[in-house]
């Protein structure tokens, strides 16, 4: 799904939304009953193409935990209602990339069990956005010395920015425009995380939350 340039969004009044939120935001990007619908639909493409190969989920946080939480619970529901079940684990790792709004040159990478375990494994990384595509190519180039016998990306949002690198998700919902947004577990400096629909945050909630 394309969300446009000149796409206005949604008013605000027409949702609810954390009171503590009010005047900080734009308009609403994505309600979110789209996301949930949308996740359910990249869960079923996700296993229409594994088969029935186990596998193991690799959880990017903070700001992709609700998606990943998501996307799973809809696999074990597709899978529960099907002639096969596929079995998942479960795995996180947290990324250190933003200052403010600002994409930092380097980014931290801490957690992660035994990642040894994926040598040989069917593996699908969830990520909250993919903007440049510098960020998954780190991963990525962490995980491959592992040998896993295949790797899937599946991400929330795909941003359209000046600096793409040619990097495109397996599997993303939304493909929005060069916007910094939050909400559904996507934060700006740990707060929006709360907020259950994507939204445009406005200048006054970044500087009234600016570290």
């Amino acid at each position: 799904i394309q969300i446009s340039d000149n796409w206005p969004g949604y008013s605000l009044d027409l949702f609810t939304y954390p009171q503590h939120y009010y005047g900080d935001l734009e308009y609403v990007l994505i309600p979110h009953g789209i996301i949930v619908d949308r996740t359910e639909r990249l869960a079923k493409d996700i296993m229409q193409d594994i088969g029935d190969n186990d596998i193991v989920v690799l959880c990017v946080l903070k700001g992709g935990y609700k998606f990943c939480a998501d996307l799973v619970e809809h696999i074990k529901n597709l899978s529960r209602n099907s002639e096969r079940f596929i079995s998942m684990k479960v795995d996180f790792v947290r990324l250190k990339s933003y200052h403010n709004d600002q994409s930092m040159q380097d980014m931290q990478i801490m957690g992660g069990d035994d990642l040894s375990k994926l040598t040989g494994k069917f593996f699908t990384f969830c990520k909250d956005i993919v903007g440049t595509g510098r960020t998954m190519k780190v991963l990525l180039h962490a995980i491959e010395k592992y040998n896993p016998k295949m790797i899937k990306v599946a991400s929330l949002l795909v941003k359209r920015t000046s600096r793409p690198d040619g990097y495109r998700p397996d599997y993303y919902g939304f493909e929005i425009p060069d916007l910094f947004v939050v909400g559904y577990a996507l934060d700006y400096n740990e707060y929006f995380r709360d907020l259950n629909h994507i939204c445009v945050i406005n200048d006054r909630g970044k500087a009234k939350y600016r570290v």
